[in-house]
């Protein structure tokens, strides 16, 4: 099968969409489909390189931060892919790129699916001064958009239920994201861990906290560094890992709590670096409400790493409470669960293989790669 993935963001850009777009790539390469990128440059120049093809583009940062929209469109590479004449089109973004998968499909008349990655109205405070006008704009801009494409991918039963509110009419397969479980599979030892504590400023006999991901203010990383700072806890460091727009306003939230001692910004870290730095924690946490799956989660259970993070529809079945980690709904419960796996003989051990086995069960990027090729294939022989 011939499959185009069209996306505004691709390597070497760090985020949930992305790493989701190279592991279905990589899945559905060992499956022995030929697979083709189409996203934008980062810069105003096309070009083709290793069956990626960059459409120039221009940084729209004021409306989000690191946003490219294409305002033209190189017709010599679309051309290129029209000639190369794609099974199916799979969408991963609602914006420049899904136009030109519109004018690609409507040449070759092929089908567009269309995963839904983000919910844009937790992040109305980048381009709407009022979050209900700006919930109302996302619903019907949303509804606009996905009526181009004949069936829709969202990677959980919370998005799948949004998108049922924004009034979205096409079939809606809900398939999880999948990690490439073989990317956490080495283990650090305790020199390796003890070399890379002591790079980054760790105290020897500290426990850590740890969060990865995007610095960005719909993360509400303020409520775990509140909470940090209520602990009254000794040796105890939160390393935050990452990076984003929100990163000086945090900075100086640490300050203003008088943690500054306690908490550890790394900046942005390499993914083929992020395992290590998941296993120098004992605990990850997160405090946000924005995700639609939220893999930083799974990449950190995968790594043995029990969570504590704030409840969420899109964690049903990724936490488990008691088995896996917990989820919290208020600082108490934040507060009481850490003190059990920090302190409760056993647990984390428990909780730590009980993470790696769920996650070997249920999250893995080859079967996420087969369950998105049986939807491609129904897809396909409903619009023929």
């Amino acid at each position: 099968m011939k499959i185009l993935i069209t996306t505004d963001q691709y390597v070497p850009a760090i985020n949930g969409v992305v790493t989701s777009i190279v592991n279905l790539q990589n899945g559905l390469q060992k499956l022995g489909h030929e697979v083709r990128i189409l996203t934008l440059s980062g810069n105003r120049k096309s070009s083709y390189k290793d069956g990626v093809i960059y459409i120039g583009s221009t940084g729209v940062g004021k409306i989000y931060p690191n946003a490219r929209l294409a305002f033209s469109v190189d017709e010599e590479y679309i051309q290129e892919l029209v000639n190369w004449y794609p099974d199916i089109i799979h969408s991963q973004c609602e914006f420049s790129t899904f136009f030109m998968a519109q004018q690609i499909a409507k040449e070759v008349d092929v089908p567009i699916i269309h995963t839904y990655h983000t919910l844009y109205e937790d992040y109305t405070h980048y381009f709407s001064p009022n979050k209900k006008w700006g919930k109302k704009m996302v619903a019907i801009f949303t509804k606009q958009v996905l009526s181009h494409s004949e069936c829709v991918i969202a990677p959980t039963d919370k998005v799948r239920s949004l998108l049922v509110d924004y009034g979205v009419k096409q079939q809606i397969q809900v398939v999880p994201t999948g990690i490439d479980l073989e990317r956490f599979k080495i283990q650090l030892d305790d020199i390796e861990k003890e070399r890379l504590r002591s790079k980054l400023g760790i105290p020897s006999n500290d426990r850590v906290l740890i969060y990865v991901g995007r610095l960005a203010k719909e993360k509400n990383l303020e409520e775990i560094l509140l909470f940090f700072s209520q602990l009254n806890r000794q040796n105890i460091t939160l390393l935050i890992v990452g990076d984003g727009p929100h990163r000086a306003a945090l900075e100086e939230r640490v300050i203003d709590l008088g943690i500054s001692k306690h908490v550890i910004f790394t900046g942005m870290i390499c993914s083929q670096e992020v395992s290590s730095y998941y296993q120098l924690g004992d605990l990850f946490v997160s405090a946000s409400n924005s995700e639609t799956q939220g893999l930083t989660y799974i990449e950190a259970l995968a790594n043995g790493i029990p969570a504590l993070c704030r409840k969420d529809q899109c964690l049903e079945n990724v936490i488990v409470d008691g088995v896996n980690g917990w989820e919290y709904q208020s600082f108490e419960q934040f507060r009481e669960k850490l003190d059990d796996i920090l302190e409760k003989e056993g647990l984390q051990k428990r909780l730590s293989k009980n993470a790696r086995e769920i996650v070997k069960g249920n999250c893995s990027s080859n079967e996420f790669a087969k369950r998105v090729e049986q939807i491609y294939q129904t897809t396909i022989n409903h619009h023929h």
